[in-house]
């Protein structure tokens, strides 16, 4: 196990392209740390410079107290597993496990001793005379983690590795990968686009855009805390519902009004904060399941938006009702037993007690 330190790192490509810029990040041993974030944030070009595939132009990489900034990859201590598997076709899976600690001249009962115990622990005992092609594209992933695992090293890197996974076989191999962590308490560096695997499976998260980090924190902090618009954004499914407008000061209360005139009164506990910020243009952003019929009954702060349902989306236990007021579009989720109609005017609570409010310049947060 291994702590991985990223100071001041950052990655350049010809013609001034800045894929990484001022990356710092302590992963402490033992974590379980994602990087998130849309494509070409520098996700993925972190996760090689941690690796050592990819040259930094500044700053400093340490696994534990070395620094690896000119450490070959074999060297680092780490093992990867990539999205596409990386299996030697012609080699059977106990022959794909092995190969890296043959490279290494392990004596031939500890590589037999490793490769049995990962097999068990993986579900692969079955598979192991079995080549790669008879192999279904989880089988495959096992395999490649498997690989990982018999080195036994201090980091593990995942680059995107159930991405080639349909939807149920990505659901089980979330779950046998936080499991695996669970048991092995290697510290393991994960790179996905997709925010669920994120969400569902890091101690931690860092959010990515545009190769600047823009928060790392637990799941349950980056959704009820985001420190800005992007992230508010990028984190829930669906994603925030956002209303440009301005704060409005009414005698003892506060209200945001919206551009098409809809008032919300802003929750009590907030009012003296937003005081100050009267006739302030800002942008509220409320999440789809803080807008709909039953809130009123759980939120001690209730507004009310009227809109047209424009499209109804039947997910099973909830649905996906997209709505249009004047100038927005927004979206609510309810539960799946409220029957909406398309072109139906409606009237939805919202829970301004949940409210997020933005700043209209930075997009920061207004906390």
């Amino acid at each position: 196990m291994a702590t991985v330190t990223l100071v001041d790192v950052g990655k350049n490509y010809p013609g001034d392209i800045k894929a990484v810029e001022d990356f710092n990040l302590v992963i402490e041993d033992g974590e379980f740390i994602v990087l998130v974030g849309p494509s070409g944030c520098g996700k993925s070009t972190t996760l090689r410079m941690i690796a050592g595939l990819e040259d930094i132009t500044e700053g400093e990489i340490s696994i534990d107290d070395r620094i690896v900034n000119r450490v070959s990859p074999k060297d680092r201590d780490i093992a990867m597993v990539f999205q596409n598997y990386a299996l030697y076709p012609h080699m059977s899976v106990r022959e794909n496990m092995a190969f890296s600690l043959k490279l290494r001249k392990y004596p031939k009962t500890e590589i037999e001793a490793r490769i049995n115990d990962v097999a068990q622990m993986l579900g692969l005992t079955d598979l192991l005379h079995r080549k790669p092609r008879a192999l279904s594209g989880g089988q495959r992933q096992r395999v490649a983690v498997g690989r990982a695992i018999v080195r036994q090293p201090s980091v593990f890197l995942f680059d995107e590795p159930l991405s080639n996974l349909d939807a149920k076989l990505r659901v089980q191999m979330r779950v046998e990968l936080s499991q695996l962590h669970n048991e092995i308490n290697t510290t393991m560096i994960y790179v996905t686009h997709d925010q669920v695997e994120a969400m569902t499976m890091g101690d931690r998260i860092v959010v990515m855009n545009e190769g600047l980090i823009q928060q790392v924190a637990d799941p349950i902090t980056l959704y009820d805390r985001p420190v800005n618009k992007f992230v508010a954004s990028f984190i829930g499914t669906p994603p925030m519902n956002f209303f440009d407008g301005h704060i409005l000061a009414q005698n003892s209360s506060i209200a945001f009004l919206s551009e098409d005139g809809m008032q919300l009164q802003i929750a009590e506990q907030q009012t003296k904060k937003f005081r100050q910020l009267d006739k302030q243009k800002v942008v509220l952003g409320i999440r789809p399941e803080h807008i709909g019929s039953a809130i009123a009954e759980n939120s001690e702060t209730v507004g009310r938006i009227s809109a047209v349902v424009d499209v109804v989306e039947p997910m099973g236990a909830e649905t996906y009702v997209y709505l249009k007021s004047e100038t927005t579009s927004f979206v609510s989720r309810v539960d799946s037993h409220k029957k909406y109609m398309v072109g139906e005017k409606i009237e939805l609570a919202v829970a301004m007690d949940r409210a997020h409010f933005f700043d209209v310049n930075t997009d920061k947060a207004i906390l």
